[in-house]
């Protein structure tokens, strides 16, 4: 009878060792290359975060400029705000100068005026006027800035058809007065105007 061969032992680590099914066995990676890898990827993964954390990250020289922009800003449109609001928080602000006066007066001084006056030898002749109205109160100067408009328009007309001698002596400036008064009073009824005032006058 022939006497079979021993079985050799499978080798360690030869690829042709078969497991329990006759399929190959699969080599594991091992534990210690796992973590290394791991570890690098953490390192890689936290260096970019803290990277694009510090580039996108504002400077505080540039976050304080911006903020103190941002407040200039924000007190210059309060300050505009505040010149355009009248008493009442509505009206926007006056092309005139409004003061008080003495026993509750208002001065509402307007902007200057400057005309064209006929002369008998054609010869270009100019006046100019700064008036200033006194008012019974406030009020009145909400009724004069709307009508600020139709006010220059009626002095031009008026004021055009004037010749350099019908303003002469203390008569003429009187005459003056009554005729802006009576006008003035007339464009911004039923409002009243107590008097003008000339602060200025030059013919040229």
């Amino acid at each position: 009878m022939a006497k079979s061969k021993d079985k050799e032992p499978p080798v360690d680590g030869d690829e042709a060792a078969v497991d329990g099914e006759g399929a190959p066995a699969k080599k594991k990676p091992p534990l210690k290359l796992l973590i290394i890898a791991g570890v690098g990827a953490l390192v890689v993964l936290g260096g970019g975060g803290a990277g694009a954390f510090m580039l996108l990250k504002p400077k505080p020289a540039a976050e304080g400029e911006a903020h103190a922009e941002a407040d200039k800003k924000a007190e210059k449109g309060k300050e505009e705000k505040g010149k355009g609001k009248g008493k009442e928080g509505e009206a926007p602000e006056s092309p005139a100068v409004i003061r008080p006066g003495p026993d509750g007066v208002v001065f509402y001084t307007m902007p200057d005026i400057v005309v064209n006056m006929q002369t008998p030898e054609g010869k270009a002749t100019f006046l100019k006027l700064r008036l200033t109205l006194e008012l019974p109160d406030e009020e009145v100067a909400g009724e004069l800035d709307p009508n600020l408009p139709r006010l220059q328009d009626m002095f031009q007309t008026f004021l055009r058809e004037l010749r350099p001698e019908d303003l002469s002596g203390s008569q003429g400036s009187y005459q003056l007065r009554m005729e802006i008064l009576r006008r003035v009073n007339l464009v911004i009824s039923p409002a009243k105007v107590n008097a003008v005032l000339i602060e200025e006058m030059l013919i040229n």
